[in-house]
């Protein structure tokens, strides 16, 4: 293939040549977790590598988070390169005191002596009716938690090239694949490789409001950003890509040419990623405002199962585009 070529893939099929990429560049990388061996993965995400890659580096392992995810952090510590697959956010509350208590804290209490470079890798999100046990978005707890990397790839790209260079850290880091993502189709570069995920990135520019978001969102924000442009609003849209470190600079840059900030995060409202953003516009750029920030959040309730509950439980384009509307025609 020529470097300019390109190949029809989808967000599984991206995040399963990740795996295959990393562990054909480096032998001490190996995958483990529930069902990612002879079944393929919960989500179909390893599916084949059981058969290329063979039992000692495709590992099935019991339903026991916190144990396997302690293997992942010890066997981090020994040298090698675990990528931990766990089933979904909600049943990583099972392993948080290994997340919290040990990988994020070893390099701390060992004076700087044992770092962890363990990956753990996480479906998240609402929408594919999964019910309340099976589709929060967790990702801004994780990302309360000094000590780790917290990534939310949402374009083919990032989902191709985030875990590399994850798995080149030092330090744990955490990649949150919204589950709504894996049917997502699109062109890739069949050179696509690694990427950079300090920074956060501008997908569409406008002039006339930030909107700043992550993850499966992000396409509901771009989408209510095309439905705004037919009434002559232009929306700015931000995808964050990592939670932790957030990249302060881009959106606060964006915020001081546009004078108005909304966030779309599928977390609750309260104590979420969202509010921190909002602080840090308050502390840094208040004067630029126009309007008061605004945030659309996931309503305060247990996910729903049924599917128009679910539906009107998490963020969508209607309300980016009602709430952007009335923030630019009362402040215009």
């Amino acid at each position: 293939m020529n470097s300019g070529d390109t190949v029809k893939i989808t967000y599984r099929e991206a995040m399963r040549e990740a795996i295959r990429e990393a562990m054909h560049r480096d032998s001490r990388v190996f995958l483990m977790g529930e069902d990612v061996g002879h079944y393929g993965g919960c989500f179909a995400v390893s599916k084949g590598l059981l058969e290329e890659f063979g039992p000692e580096r495709i590992r099935d392992t019991p339903l026991s988070e916190n144990g396997f995810v302690g293997a992942g952090i010890g066997a981090a510590m020994g040298g090698m390169r675990p990528i931990v697959e766990v089933m979904t956010v909600n049943f990583s509350l099972l392993a948080l005191d290994q997340i919290l208590n040990n990988a994020a804290t070893l390099l701390h209490m060992s004076g700087g002596l044992f770092n962890v470079p363990l990956v753990i890798r996480m479906a998240t999100g609402a929408g594919k009716q999964l019910a309340a046990q099976h589709a929060h978005s967790l990702e801004g707890w994780y990302a309360h938690i000094p000590g780790i990397k917290v990534l939310t790839p949402a374009t083919l790209e990032d989902a191709r090239g985030m875990l590399w260079t994850a798995l080149e850290d030092p330090d744990p880091v955490i990649i949150f694949e919204n589950n709504t993502l894996y049917n997502m189709e699109g062109e890739l570069p069949a050179a696509a490789g690694p990427v950079d995920i300090e920074h956060a990135r501008i997908t569409r520019p406008g002039s006339d409001v930030t909107v700043i978001t992550y993850s499966a969102s992000l396409f509901k924000a771009l989408n209510a950003a095309e439905t705004l442009a037919k009434d002559g609003i232009e929306a700015e849209v931000i995808d964050l890509r990592t939670l932790r470190p957030l990249d302060d600079g881009t959106y606060l840059s964006s915020i001081t040419k546009t004078h108005r900030a909304v966030i779309v995060d599928e977390g609750w409202r309260t104590g979420s990623i969202s509010a921190e953003i909002s602080a840090r516009i308050m502390e840094n750029v208040f004067y630029e405002l126009d309007a008061p920030v605004e945030r659309i959040c996931s309503a305060e309730v247990p996910i729903p199962y049924a599917k128009h509950m679910e539906q009107a439980a998490i963020p969508q384009a209607e309300s980016i585009v009602k709430t952007i509307k009335r923030m630019v025609s009362v402040n215009g």
